[in-house]
């Protein structure tokens, strides 16, 4: 555990909570962090004030970089070591002070009266651990571990416990996070972007779980997430991050339908939604401005705020309640706010004002034509038989040259596979995979798909090496391929782990076309990004298949991105392919129940209160 090194002592925020009974569960007060990384200190949270009442879920929303995780870290006195943190001001979760606590008071606080629910459950458990030794290790009892696995609605829960991490699906391995989170009936339950890589139908079972635990448990729930649209189907409240401020905090419903800071309707403007335009640009907020230390000075905000005035970059705005139980920190007047959401998109490229629908039903021969598509392959679970996984049935699919197909599906339907059988990563058991003119994936995560060692400029020479081109021309074409990305020269220069998120997604996406492919295959590319950083990467996806004439196979979870990115969508559901058809046809008149259950899961903004949730 990091022992933070405390500058101040604990002083009183500006955030006027309302008087609670109990009193809250868990209490932020004047919280100041600093981190150190590559020798330069930041701070990355700046005053936060926030309560959370027993039995209150409130939901942490903002984009990357916002400072989320570093306060769910903060709250479990988990700072890392190696970043040096210097912490001000005050955090007590349980009648425990965080800040000042001893690590033998942590550590009980940490078993007793917190649970944890982190966004990839896949690094958060041990690999080599068994799952029920991992819940036993808390819990101490395997009847218990297996009453938990029943309760967090894990199948054949003592087979289970018997198995490993990777032996199980996505959704089920965040439910085992789940059930050891809830060990002990924590008095706070922190999940930290719990649905970001789950398809929308385990999504919602997650998000009922969290609301039923929390009736028959009463813990309260702090829910860190990007996607408003999920916020509001969980949370009774919302604070809204940005930079390490908070810039807006009150009910669920008036913010996200009452938006009272330009930050917040600026997120509300970005999020896709199954009615979002098909052509045209995408909204998404504006670029930041000015260096660093600019956005230090008055409101965070201010270097993109399109309702910027002179005060705001000199003084930074108190968060002062405006409605009841509504606060915000902004120095315009709230009505000036709606018109926001509403606004016109500013392309990402000026191709992109342009850009026009591609046919529907290409007339083009196939560059994708896979004919009675079998995959099988053999796992074992613990010390059980060894037992053959089909994850693809006998799947017939066309891609067309210049076409675009959506495959959706829930998690472990086979999405991944079959897109790893046509980039020739994936030998099928059965049937045929053509591909013709040559394929190039995109990955979920841009991290882990470049190489961490070696420069940008480095990554990207490699992709043109077998086209044996001379220096000028290499050059050329890099800064070429970047400029249509909006990626300076500056990158080549750095190593994957010094750029952002949303400039390794660039950057991936760039050795990609780097030599235009026939087929771009897309596994989940936008999933782990904020709103405004997934509508930049779609409307430059978009772009360079209009550009280069590409055909574009797109896997995703997001019924939203599937209707925007595909003139068809293919619905995969255990293994097979269940239901084609136009995009518009299928997500407006679905034919199989599969595709419907997919339609009736996806989340929308009404807000719906915690009693309303419903187990899918």
């Amino acid at each position: 555990m990091a022992e933070p090194t405390v500058t101040g002592t604990a002083v009183t925020g500006t955030l006027a909570a309302e008087t609670l009974a109990a009193g809250p569960v868990a209490s932020v007060r004047g919280l100041t962090v600093s981190l150190t990384r590559n020798g330069v200190t930041s701070p990355v949270l700046r005053g936060v004030d926030l309560e959370i009442a027993p039995g209150e879920i409130v939901g942490l929303v903002g984009e990357s970089g916002s400072g989320k995780s570093v306060l769910a870290l903060a709250l479990m006195g988990l700072l890392p070591a190696a970043s040096r943190p210097v912490v001000d001001g005050e955090i007590r979760v349980a009648g425990t002070d965080v800040v000042h606590g001893s690590p033998a008071e942590l550590r009980r606080l940490r078993r007793q009266n917190l649970g944890v629910i982190f966004q990839d459950p896949m690094t958060s458990l041990n690999p080599t651990m068994r799952v029920g030794r991992q819940i036993t290790e808390v819990s101490r009892d395997e009847a218990e571990a297996v009453r938990l696995l029943t309760a967090v609605g894990v199948p054949e829960p003592v087979r289970r416990l018997r198995a490993f991490p990777h032996e199980l699906s996505g959704g089920l391995r965040q439910r085992v996070m789940a059930a050891i989170a809830l060990t002990g009936t924590p008095a706070l339950v922190i999940a930290d972007e719990p649905t970001t890589a789950l398809d929308v139908t385990v999504q919602a079972q997650l998000l009922a779980l969290l609301g039923e635990l929390r009736d028959e448990l009463g813990c309260a729930v702090l829910f860190i997430t990007h996607d408003l649209a999920v916020a509001a189907q969980l949370t009774d409240r919302i604070a809204v991050l940005y930079q390490g401020r908070l810039a807006e905090v009150g009910p669920t419903g008036d913010v996200l339908h009452h938006a009272a800071h330009p930050y917040t309707a600026g997120l509300l403007g970005a999020r896709l939604d199954l009615d979002t335009p098909r052509t045209g640009a995408l909204r998404t907020l504006p670029a930041e401005a000015g260096d660093v230390a600019a956005r230090l000075t008055g409101c965070a905000y201010h270097t993109r705020c399109p309702l910027v005035v002179e005060r705001c970059a000199t003084d930074q705005p108190p968060i002062e309640r405006f409605r009841p139980h509504h606060l915000r920190a902004c120095w315009r007047p709230a009505a000036d706010v709606a018109p926001i959401v509403a606004a016109p998109p500013t392309p990402v490229h000026p191709a992109a004002a342009a850009k026009a629908a591609l046919a529907a039903e290409p007339t083009g021969a196939p560059v994708v034509e896979i004919r009675g598509l079998h995959c099988r392959f053999t796992a074992k679970s613990g010390r059980g038989p060894k037992h053959v996984v089909h994850a693809l049935r006998g799947v017939d699919l066309d891609v067309r040259a210049g076409e675009a197909v959506a495959v959706v599906g829930e998690s472990g339907s086979g999405k991944s596979t079959l897109l790893r059988v046509i980039a020739g990563l994936t030998k099928p058991t059965d049937g045929t995979a053509v591909v013709r003119g040559g394929a190039q994936m995109v990955f979920q995560d841009a991290g882990s798909s470049l190489t961490p060692w070696l420069s940008v400029g480095s990554q990207l020479r490699e992709r043109l090496r077998p086209l044996r081109l001379g220096k000028a021309q290499t050059a050329a074409r890099i800064t070429e391929t970047l400029g249509l990305l909006g990626l300076p020269d500056a990158v080549l220069a750095a190593r994957p782990a010094e750029l952002s998120g949303g400039q390794r997604q660039r950057i991936g996406l760039a050795r990609a076309v780097l030599v235009p492919p026939a087929v771009l295959l897309c596994d989940e590319p936008t999933s782990a990004l904020d709103a405004s950083l997934a509508a930049t990467v779609l409307d430059l996806i978009r772009d360079l298949r209009a550009r280069f004439g590409m055909a574009v196979v797109f896997v995703t979870h997001d019924l939203a991105v599937a209707r925007l990115m595909g003139d068809r969508i293919a619905v995969i559901a255990d293994g097979e392919v269940v239901e084609t058809g136009a995009t518009d046809t299928v997500l407006t008149a679905p034919a199989h129940e599969r595709t419907r259950a997919l339609l009736a899961a996806v989340p929308r903004l009404d807000h719906r209160p915690l009693d309303a949730v419903e187990s899918a």
